[in-house]
Order: structure tokens, then C-alpha cells, then sequence
């Protein structure tokens, strides 16, 4: 096993076998009465890519959801910049917030008290295989240029154009440039960041779908992203999700901004596990007795079986959950299940 995947093997065989739930000072702080008791108010931040309008009856539908857990007034607050998100919940601005695993570890390291408080399970109802997949994905007709040794190889991406999501990104930056960190043996990230270094030009989608459509486009060379945002726009024609090579296609009735792309072609030169973001919550602006009441609502079947919040996937319309398997549940997590990710990103 090459030394550049160490990592992210480790990160694969935690993901796989664990099935157990674990049972940074403070930069920002909520005012006194935010969230408590006393609030009848509750502010929940979702990043760009939940921001989007695809995803309006699903959060409309956790609105609703939480307004039955807690009896209190909930605001939505959607965003167009990772860092809006991870700073709201760090400062209480936000009292729960949709994140993933990266932007959760920043927000944690800028305030302790923002914790995770759910997670989605894996296919067996477990933590065990609780992630999805973070790809590296070029055009078709010009991927031969990635082989090496008549296989696919991120060795040839060293020069080229790349697209990110953000750097807050768990699956659209953290796992793929720590693959890309090890594979190269690179003393650190911060060349893969910006163009002019490792890459000629580096770009950010700002969401899942934003850096595929750079891709697609042909700014660039060769775009990260992950598999769930990506669902209702590409269907894999050849291979599967988890083979290194396999063909993607935008579907034939994607909606915009995909819309011009039916029928384009991608391959990935990488797949990589990625664990499964949590439902936070900023635990000292939040009172105890709501995060009591949304935890014991939301790992019930209420939850697991409003089709507005789990989907099979396979649809148009995104939902912030996936139900996989009819197993598929929520299930209670702490800080210490993130440890690799922790490990991943240096916090």
C-alpha cells in the first residue's frame, strides 16, 4: 500500500468495522438567553449546497419537524459560503446547524461547545459504514491522459486546473487533498489551495454541483466532489461507486445548471470514504431540555419515514438524508466517532 493512502485506508477501515458510539478553548460564545429556556426562538444554518432551492422541501420539512420536538419558533438560515455556516453555530448565532465533518471540527476547534448531536447510520442501522464517497473526476474523452500502466492514476493531475468545493469542504477538499498531499509526498496542503504551485489554477464551486459544472464546463482539468450531492444530476453508466475508473453520466433529465451538460461524460481517478457529517448543535446556546426533545423526535420512525428528509437517492428532488437500506436511521454521536477526521485535518 502506497504510503499516500495510509490515511485515508485507516479513515476506510474505521468507516467499515466500527459500530460503537463514543459514549480547543473557546474563541466565540452565544449571548446568555441564546437558545435557552427563555428563547422561543431556534436558528438552524445549513451550507451552500443544503442552501440550494432543490433542497426548500426538505428543509421546510425539518422546520416542521423541529417545531414538533421543541414547540418553539424555528428560523432558517441558508448560506453561500461554508464559513458564514461554521461561524454562525460557533458563535450562537445558530443554535443547530446541517454540516459536514470538516466544517463541524472547525467550528468545535473555534468554540468546544459545538458538538455533534446525530448522525446517519450506516446500512445496518450502526456507525458501522456510516460515510459516503468523495470523488476526483476528469472528462471522459480525455481521460486516458490519467492512465498510468493501462489504469486510471492521479499522477498526471500535477499542472493541471483543478476545482474544489471549498476549503471548509470535507469530501470536496479535505479527503481528496490529503490523498493527493500523501500520494505527491507534499510537506503540507497549502500549495494545493491556490493556483501557481501544485496546480496551474485552482477554483471553488461553492457547492457539490458548482465544482462539477466547473468540470463540465472545461475551466477545469479536474474537479472534486462527492457522491450524494451529485445523485440527482449523474448516474453511473459504467463500473460502480466505489471503482477507481467507472464512467459517470449527467442524466438525461437533469435540471439546470446540468441541463446543458445531458449525456457529458466523467471518470474518477479516485474514490474515498468520507465520514458521514453530523446534525450539530452549540450545546451553551441550546437549553439541555431542547436537545433532549430533538434527539428522542429525531431517532424515531417519525423521522425515518417522511420521504421530505430520507429519499432512496435515486431522485431529483434531494433530501438531507439518505435512507439506504430500510435500517437506515438516526443515531446519537459525540466528538470522539470524528476522531479520524480530527486526525485528517489537523484539529
Amino acid at each position: 500500500m502506497k504510503k499516500g493512502r495510509l490515511l485515508t485506508a485507516f479513515l476506510g477501515v474505521f468507516l467499515l468495522l466500527t459500530g460503537v458510539l463514543a459514549g480547543c478553548s473557546s474563541k466565540s460564545s452565544a449571548s446568555p438567553k441564546a437558545g435557552s429556556n427563555s428563547s422561543k426562538e431556534i436558528t438552524m444554518v445549513f451550507y451552500p449546497n443544503e442552501s440550494a432551492k432543490n433542497f426548500s422541501a426538505s428543509r421546510k420539512a425539518l422546520k416542521e419537524e423541529l417545531h414538533k420536538a421543541t414547540g418553539k419558533k424555528i428560523n432558517i438560515q441558508t448560506t453561500t459560503d461554508y464559513n458564514i455556516a461554521i461561524e454562525a453555530i460557533a458563535s450562537g448565532k445558530a443554535q443547530l446547524a446541517f454540516m459536514g465533518a470538516d466544517g463541524y471540527i472547525q467550528a468545535h476547534a473555534k468554540n468546544e461547545k459545538v458538538v455533534p448531536l446525530l448522525l446517519q447510520s450506516g446500512p445496518d442501522g450502526t456507525t458501522k459504514g456510516a460515510s459516503y464517497r468523495s470523488y476526483l473526476m476528469v472528462q471522459k474523452d480525455k481521460a486516458d491522459q490519467y492512465k498510468k500502466d493501462g489504469k486510471y492514476s492521479i499522477d498526471n493531475i500535477k499542472g493541471k486546473k483543478a476545482s474544489f468545493v471549498s476549503t471548509s469542504s470535507t469530501s470536496g477538499f479535505a479527503v481528496p487533498t490529503d490523498e493527493i498531499q500523501k500520494h505527491f509526498k507534499l510537506k503540507n496542503k497549502d500549495q494545493l489551495s491556490e493556483g501557481g504551485k501544485f496546480f496551474d489554477k485552482v477554483l471553488y464551486g461553492s457547492t457539490h454541483p458548482g465544482s462539477a459544472i466547473n468540470l463540465l464546463k472545461g475551466d477545469a482539468d479536474v474537479a472534486a466532489f462527492d457522491d450524494g450531492d451529485l445523485t440527482p444530476f449523474l448516474k453511473v453508466t459504467s463500473g460502480s461507486y466505489d471503482k477507481v475508473g467507472s464512467t459517470f453520466t449527467v442524466r438525461s433529465d437533469a435540471d439546470a445548471p446540468f441541463a446543458e451538460f445531458k449525456g457529458k461524460e466523467l471518470v474518477n481517478l479516485s474514490v474515498l470514504p468520507v465520514q458521514n457529517g453530523p446534525f450539530v448543535v452549540n450545546s451553551k446556546a441550546l437549553s439541555k431540555d431542547d436537545m433532549d426533545a430533538i434527539e428522542k423526535h429525531f431517532t424515531s420512525k417519525d423521522i425515518t419515514n417522511n420521504k421530505d428528509l430520507f429519499s432512496d437517492g435515486k431522485g431529483k428532488t434531494p433530501t438531507l438524508w439518505q435512507k439506504k437500506t430500510d435500517k437506515t436511521v438516526l443515531l446519537k454521536v459525540d466528538d470522539e466517532w470524528y476522531k479520524p477526521t480530527h486526525e485528517l485535518v489537523g484539529k
